[in-house]
Formats: structure tokens, sequence, C-alpha cells
């Protein structure tokens, strides 16, 4: 954790009446996405990341307050050190943070910059937006982010990509996540996969088999294939087990739950089960 000891990591979640819980998955703390918590977000984020902080995390990964709009873009008012200063104050930390596309290639600088003040060391192209029905234009895209991730090379800063349902579906015959995988720069651009591609039949733990030393960190969510739904972690179809065995050798840093709040707090016991 960045600029945040683990004794005055400790000391500060004592104070704070948290209970330090360490001996999570992978021997990491667990972490959540601040998306679903947007409008908590937009209304107080101190106390907002207090509640989950109380509910059993110990790490976030933030949305980049100067591109998103809503509750995020209401953090532009803050600087880095006091943004950093309300995560640490409700006992977390904050090592990622995702970006859109334009401003990783337009305010990169500055960007790196604002990330290295608040301890981040992952900054995650959340999506490369609307893209064209071509496997060409998604080699476009991931040669465009390689030059971003060559841009920041040296900065201590690790480009990486999230991929959504829309990275899993094929183009005469090529699935798209295998195309981007051919294409990014595996030395200059990690991958965060999200989990809740299990909806269409897809395992994380095949993709980290597949590829592995490729990934940074994970998207955590499980779905009921016979209610049809998103459901806490544990009760759904994805095979936790597996999937953070695998993990280990694919080289993830970081885990993040993100779902609706209160199925976010509903996961942290089950996670906190497995070693």
């Amino acid at each position: 954790m960045s600029h945040l000891t683990r004794r005055h990591f400790l000391a500060g979640t004592l104070a704070s009446g948290l209970t330090p819980l360490l001996a999570d998955p992978l021997g990491m703390p667990i972490g959540f996405q601040t998306y679903p918590l947007e409008k908590q977000i937009a209304q107080d984020c101190p106390a907002a990341l207090k509640e989950m902080a109380a509910a059993g995390y110990r790490t976030l990964e933030l949305c980049s307050p100067h591109s998103y709009s809503g509750g995020f873009a209401a953090l532009a008012k803050h600087s880095a050190q006091e943004l950093r200063a309300i995560i640490h104050d409700a006992g977390l930390s904050c090592q990622s943070c995702h970006y859109q596309f334009k401003e990783l290639k337009e305010n990169l600088p500055e960007r790196i910059g604002y990330a290295k003040q608040i301890g981040i060391k992952y900054m995650i192209l959340s999506s490369f937006g609307k893209l064209e029905d071509s496997l060409d234009t998604w080699a476009r895209a991931a040669a465009d982010l390689n030059k971003v991730a060559e841009n920041a090379k040296g900065s201590g800063i690790q480009i990486g990509f999230h991929n959504h349902h829309g990275e899993f579906k094929s183009i005469n015959g090529t699935l798209i996540y295998d195309k981007l995988m051919s294409e990014l720069d595996p030395k200059l651009v990690k991958m965060q996969f999200q989990v809740a591609v299990i909806s269409a039949g897809f395992k994380a733990a095949d993709y980290f088999k597949k590829y592995p030393g490729r990934f940074c960190s994970i998207h955590l969510a499980d779905w009921s294939a016979t209610e049809k739904k998103t459901v806490a972690l544990g009760k759904g179809a994805v095979d936790w087990p597996e999937l953070f065995a695998s993990a280990k050798k694919a080289g993830v840093k970081n885990y993040f739950v993100e779902m609706n709040p209160q199925l976010m707090k509903d996961s942290v016991t089950y996670l906190h089960s497995l070693k």
C-alpha cells in the first residue's frame, strides 16, 4: 500500500474501530470498485467509503474524477492529497483507478502526476468505447493503448485494460479478446479481467491459464444461471477456489468486487472464508 506502512495501516484501522482482516485470497486485502457507489460518493464520499470499510473492505479502485460524470466528477474539487486523505481516513488505500481513453491519450503526464500523489500504481483503461465490428479496428485501438503504455514506461505506473462482455464476441471466427491479447504488448499492458463474463459462458480461470503473467487485477462478480441474475460471491456459478488458484500464476496483484452495494457487502464473509 503506497504511502501507508502496514504498522500505520493497522493502527489507523484499529483506531477507527475496524477489525484488521488480512487472511484473504492470495494474501491480499479485499477491494471494491467505486462505480456502483457513484450516487453515495456524490452525496457524501467520506461516509460512503467508511461504510464499505466497516463492511470489511480494505482497498478501493477509483473512477477518474476528471473524465467520469456524476458522482466522480464531484471529487475533482479535491486535490490529490485531499482525496488521498479522505481514502486513508476511511481506513482504506487506493492503488488502482479507471480512466477513459481520451484522457489517457491527451492528458497522460497530468494524470500520472495526480495518480502518484494518491498512491495509484495501476491506471486501467475502462473501455475503448464503441468500436466498429472489425478486427482491424480493435487492432488499431490496441496499438493506441500500446503507445499510451510506452509513454507511461518508466513512471512507475502500470497501464492496464479492463474487458466487458463486448470483448467476448467473435468476428469472423476470432474472439475479440484473443485478438486483443495478440495485439497488446505484454511487456507494457496488463489485463484486468471482469469475471462477470461468466454470464456469457466464459471462465476467468480459463484465461488466466491460457495467458499466464498477463494480468494485474480482477473484477469480481458472481452469476446465478438458474435465477439469471448477479448474486453475492459464492452463491453462483463461479468456482472461486479454482479462480484464485489460477490467478496467482496469472500475475494478479489486486481484486475488486463490483456489484450493487448490498451484494458487495454480502460477499465479504465468503471471501474471508477463502485462503
